[in-house]
């Protein structure tokens, strides 16, 4: 059994990230094993559950992955733990637009048969909370609403005012947080800081966060909620059968600039013979030895243009091995670190494009369809995916684009490149998984036989 809560709120900017990051971090510190979780395609937030729990963070979202996967992912990610903590999205009922809220945290919860705690910002209110609470505990009684979590109190009397108007709604209250300024993460133009680029800070900040909500929440009565979930049927999530062959090395991106990519993604390449070794653009000079893939994903480059930059050595590397033919996939910030500049300081080159910072964001899910035959994805291939920055890149895209949708084009490909703004959950596709394992063992087994 896996025992399971999901941290909810009326909408954005209530504190259902410090707050769930928070509580994995509480209950982890009282002796559980926390496995923490994301609705959504979000990859900040989960850098501060990785961090609480200390265990890989894990997406949920039916868009990206399917109903039906949804449960083996979580019963996957939350093996070896004894209670699986779930952040939201948005409002609670806040979906994909035009479809009665598809992949919101709602669906998740339906899917998942979880019970939901719903974090509410008082900061601006009083009694009013009350009514916020009965509307979201009867807008969908197909969702069980099992407590209530008040953050940003001002005082002991604001507190005593929203709890006496509470005990009408039924609705348990499980905590009561007063503002805390030193609590919360600094956030820029896509959202919050991911932890990796603040990490000293961020785990100086995690004992404090986990003090905080243990003595503002009752720790017992939310085991007590996660544990009353019912028993998930079905298998667990598997990357695949362990690959018996020829095994290949990949470099994967990593550190502060790239930060962004879904746990999944590299076990389905594990469990492909792929041996994924991180480097860090920012510091290292040279690709492993062996080399034969390369994955970047995705990030804030741009923050970290100037030392991006000033790494010649391994822009060179990359470079040469793109031009030699070596596989690589690229999403987002990894489009961005090829292209010939960003913001006019010279990166890899290996696509002959621009990028440049822009005042508007491109935020939202795409159904995605495969130009021509590349690297990840045979033609006429159907994803999937997400689009997540505020870059643009000139050419909108090369000879041959990597994906089409909503009647345009994205991205550079060929027969082993790919690099687009497209994230894709690999858990949902996993034939990309299989088709880009496979060039890339092809090409260590080229070079092994010269």
């Amino acid at each position: 059994m896996v025992a399971r809560v999901v941290i909810a709120a009326p909408g954005s900017g209530h504190g259902k990230t410090t707050i769930a990051a928070g509580l994995m971090a509480a209950l982890r510190t009282a002796g559980h094993a926390v496995s923490g979780h994301k609705v959504g395609p979000d990859f900040i937030d989960p850098s501060y559950h990785s961090l609480a729990t200390g265990r890989p963070a894990r997406n949920l979202d039916p868009f990206l992955q399917g109903e039906d996967t949804l449960a083996p992912l979580l019963r996957h990610g939350s093996a070896g733990a004894d209670i699986a903590v779930i952040e939201g999205v948005m409002g609670l009922f806040d979906g994909a637009l035009g479809t009665e809220g598809y992949a919101s945290t709602a669906h998740v919860a339906r899917l998942l048969d979880a019970p939901v705690v719903l974090v509410v910002d008082a900061s601006a209110a009083s009694r009013s909370v009350a009514a916020t609470v009965l509307g979201f505990a009867q807008y969908d009684t197909r969702v069980r609403l099992a407590g209530v979590i008040l953050n940003k109190l001002g005082s002991q009397r604001h507190e005593d005012e929203i709890v006496t108007a509470l005990e009408a709604t039924g609705v348990p209250l499980l905590g009561a947080l007063r503002r805390n300024e030193n609590v919360h993460a600094p956030s820029r133009h896509l959202g919050l800081v991911p932890a990796a680029e603040r990490a000293a800070e961020s785990q100086r900040l995690l004992p404090e966060l986990a003090e905080w909500v243990a003595a503002g929440v009752d720790l017992g009565a939310i085991v007590r909620v996660a544990r009353s979930a019912p028993a998930l049927t079905g298998p667990l999530w598997n990357a695949g059968p362990e690959w018996d062959g020829p095994r290949a090395t990949l470099a994967a991106a990593g550190g502060p600039a790239f930060t962004f990519r879904y746990a999944e993604n590299i076990e389905l390449l594990a469990a492909r013979g792929i041996d994924v070794v991180d480097i860090d653009p920012l510091r290292d000079k040279a690709l492993p030895a062996g080399c034969a893939g390369l994955y970047f994903g995705g990030g804030f480059p741009e923050v970290h243009a100037a030392e991006l930059s000033a790494n010649a050595e391994l822009r060179t590397a990359v470079g040469a091995a793109i031009d030699a033919g070596m596989p690589v996939s690229a999403e987002c910030a990894g489009l961005l670190y090829l292209c010939r500049s960003l913001d006019g300081l010279p990166m890899v080159g290996a696509v002959a494009a621009d990028a440049t910072m822009t005042s508007r964001g491109k935020l939202g899910y795409r159904r995605a369809v495969a130009v021509a035959d590349n690297v990840l994805a045979a033609a006429g291939q159907r994803v999937t995916g997400h689009e997540f920055h505020r870059t643009e890149i000139a050419p909108a895209h090369g000879e041959t684009a990597a994906w089409g949708w909503d009647r345009s084009l994205d991205g550079f490909a060929s027969a082993s490149l790919h690099a687009s703004y497209l994230h894709v959950h690999w858990a949902g596709h996993p034939e990309l998984a299989d088709r880009f394992a496979s060039q890339v063992r092809a090409r260590s087994l080229a070079a092994v036989h010269g």
